[in-house]
């Protein structure tokens, strides 16, 4: 068992995220506990609550370095664009495609509950940030659309991308033939900004 002072406290944040989500690359968070990772690398539990606060906040912080990695990616994709229409598509595929490629890791994301605690404001700014995306897109689509108009489409879109991402994630669209939700995300976007 690792002693308190083998690590920096720096050392052991990093160190435990990093366990944290190689285990999410293969399993689901439902299979974690405070005590598993601190077995895994090698410390007792009321060490991780010493640094993170709780296994709540710990899963929280897990939360963040995933949106950091979505919206670095997101940047990358939206930067280059050749127009905002573009760029929301590339931001959506983004999206979708970083959901099949960390399914455990996306599933954290919706489904940690702060259960009756505030959200920090660490988090709070990391979700302003991808949603203040999506907006600044749909305002240059749509210049003359007031705030409220923008904020209203830019839930629209996203609960819907959500919404296939999330059955293509789940494998669950109960069709017959393969479903492709990078087409039903094109097409989901393209149909929406027609009558915007």
């Amino acid at each position: 068992m690792a002693r308190r002072n083998d690590h920096t406290r720096e050392e052991l944040i990093n160190l435990t995220l990093n366990t944290v989500k190689e285990f999410l690359n293969d399993h689901s968070y439902h299979e974690l506990s405070l005590r598993k990772i601190a077995n895994m690398i090698g410390y007792v539990p009321s060490t991780l609550v010493n640094i993170f606060g709780n296994y709540n906040l710990l899963l929280l912080h897990a939360v963040a370095q995933t949106l950091d990695e979505l919206a670095m990616e997101a940047k990358a994709v939206v930067c280059p664009s050749q127009s905002p229409t573009d760029a929301l598509k590339e931001l959506a595929y983004c999206y979708h495609s970083f959901a099949l490629r960390y399914p455990y890791r996306w599933q954290l994301i919706f489904e940690h509950n702060m259960n009756g605690e505030t959200l920090p404001d660490w988090q709070t700014e990391r979700i302003n940030t991808m949603t203040t995306m999506l907006e600044g897109l749909l305002k240059q689509i749509g210049p003359t659309h007031s705030e409220e108009e923008v904020i209203k489409a830019s839930r629209v879109l996203w609960a819907g991308v959500h919404g296939i991402t999330l059955l293509s994630v789940d494998d669950k669209f109960f069709a017959g033939t393969n479903v492709d939700g990078k087409a039903l995300i094109d097409n989901l976007l393209t149909q929406y900004l027609k009558t915007w």
